[in-house]
């Protein structure tokens, strides 16, 4: 596809799609239209995109709100302007932006968080542009189809609100930044930002997908002196120790203990920073049982889809323990992305050993069986190829 220099800007674009058109199936190849950018939006042609199991939560969807259909899934990638609407001035033609899903408008000055006051307020789960709600997205046939997490990275091209990119150096690597638009970014940044891990701390992480990793990797940037990761499949430790795991549990393994009872061992008394990054109710509560009594912060990254409660015991709360949410790792995208990118390229950041695969965008469906077997961590796939 040509840029808008060739006579694009401000009019559709034809280009290839992943749809999904029912929930668990297989993703068609299709050729679809993207309308132009309106004002406050921008058109961006897509260079690699990675699979999030945040993708693959949804894509099995079939209960509304969730399921919605036909669907452009994908939010971690980066890309280049193609072209922009009325009132941006962020960024121009030719600039290489990460496309987020955690919206950043830039009027939300508070250090106690990184909601958005305008954007995160407003429901319907991004079927849509938040301004308008309405779809950039279109078959040859005419039908609508919805847009996914405000970014839509499964597409040759997509259209993305501009306070949900953030403007990246083109000179860095692309397909080691792509992985900064959402996983690495949330788990680095529940250490760094939301649980301040402090140097000598020690920290339990349950569940070692691309998440959990980045927490321990932002933990060892941190200075901790012990990070336990918890996982059921052995072969986890051996991927963790590039990221700063330095104990390892298996909970099958762990006989008639409480995997809580095994790290209060492990810590004399309890982790100062226990994650859990699954999105299991029971997991939560193993994690909280496995804080510090007194002091221990529990950090909760996993999203629990099937509504299950979380069950504590309050006279711990009283005693001390806290438990926290934590949504794209307490990071406000334009100011931390940036600092994250430049750590990368001083060698302090580890992002090289997330990358597992690369595909073409043509094996999108490749992609999805080894994230499912558990063969992949981040598997980048690659427009041109």
């Amino acid at each position: 596809m040509e840029g808008s220099r060739s006579g694009t800007a401000g009019k559709p674009i034809k280009c290839k799609a992943a749809i999904c058109r029912k929930a668990g199936e297989p993703l068609s190849i299709e050729e679809i239209g993207v309308d132009p950018p309106k004002a406050w939006e921008v058109r961006i042609k897509i260079l690699c995109t990675s699979l999030c199991h945040t993708d693959i939560t949804s894509w099995k969807q079939n209960v509304e709100p969730f399921a919605i259909f036909p669907r452009i899934f994908g939010h971690e990638a980066i890309g280049v302007v193609e072209s922009v609407g009325e009132n941006v001035d962020e960024v121009k033609e030719g600039d290489t932006v990460l496309p987020v899903f955690h919206p950043n408008c830039g009027d939300c000055k508070s250090s106690k968080g990184n909601g958005c006051s305008v954007y995160m307020r407003r429901p319907g789960l991004t079927h849509y542009m938040p301004r308008d709600w309405t779809s950039r997205f279109r078959g040859l046939d005419g039908q609508v189809i919805y847009h996914y997490l405000r970014v839509s990275s499964f597409s040759e091209y997509t259209v993305v609100d501009v306070a949900n990119i953030v403007k990246i150096n083109g000179l860095y690597p692309v397909d080691r930044v792509c992985l900064l638009s959402c996983g690495v970014c949330t788990g680095v940044g529940a250490a760094w930002k939301v649980a301040g891990v402090e140097e000598g701390s020690t920290v339990a992480i349950f569940g070692l997908g691309s998440v959990g990793l980045a927490v321990a990797e932002g933990a060892r940037l941190r200075g901790a002196s012990k990070i336990i990761g918890v996982d059921l499949n052995p072969e986890k430790f051996e991927i963790g120790k590039k990221f700063g795991i330095t104990d390892f549990i298996n909970p099958s393994d762990c006989g008639d203990k409480l995997v809580s009872e095994v790290i209060k061992e492990m810590t004399n008394g309890g982790a100062d920073y226990c994650f859990e990054c699954i999105g299991v109710a029971s997991v939560m509560a193993d994690a909280f049982a496995s804080s510090r009594e007194g002091c221990g912060e529990t950090v909760i990254l996993g999203v629990e889809t099937r509504g299950t409660p979380l069950s504590l015991n309050p006279f711990e709360l009283l005693g001390g323990k806290t438990v926290t949410g934590c949504l794209f790792g307490g990071l406000k995208p334009k100011i931390d992305i940036p600092v994250l990118a430049r750590k990368y390229l001083e060698k302090e950041l580890n992002l090289d050993d997330f990358i597992t695969h690369h595909l073409s965008f043509q094996e999108i469906n490749k992609a999805f069986d080894l994230l499912l077997e558990g063969k992949s961590l981040r598997c980048i796939m690659w427009m041109d190829k």
